[in-house]
């Protein structure tokens, strides 16, 4: 069962602004579809917490090992 979050309670989740998720995170890095509906077809956005998670992790453990690459060849 999936966990739908407000933009204020993503905020609070990841220790991001809420201004900055809606300006510069959504539709670039959080993409309508995957990461955030519309309900009803309405102007409120609900973000997919599970699916944020996935992603931000996937992420982190790619720069993780491309860090750890980059430290042994020196």
């Amino acid at each position: 069962m999936a966990t739908y979050l407000t933009t204020e309670e993503l905020s609070a989740r990841i220790k991001y602004d809420t201004r900055t998720i809606r300006d510069r995170l959504k539709d670039s890095v959080l993409i309508e579809g995957k990461h955030y509906f519309r309900p009803f077809g309405g102007r409120k956005i609900l973000f997919i917490w599970e699916q944020i998670e996935q992603d931000m992790y996937n992420a982190a453990s790619l720069t993780g090992s491309i860090t750890m690459t980059a430290s042994r060849g020196m």
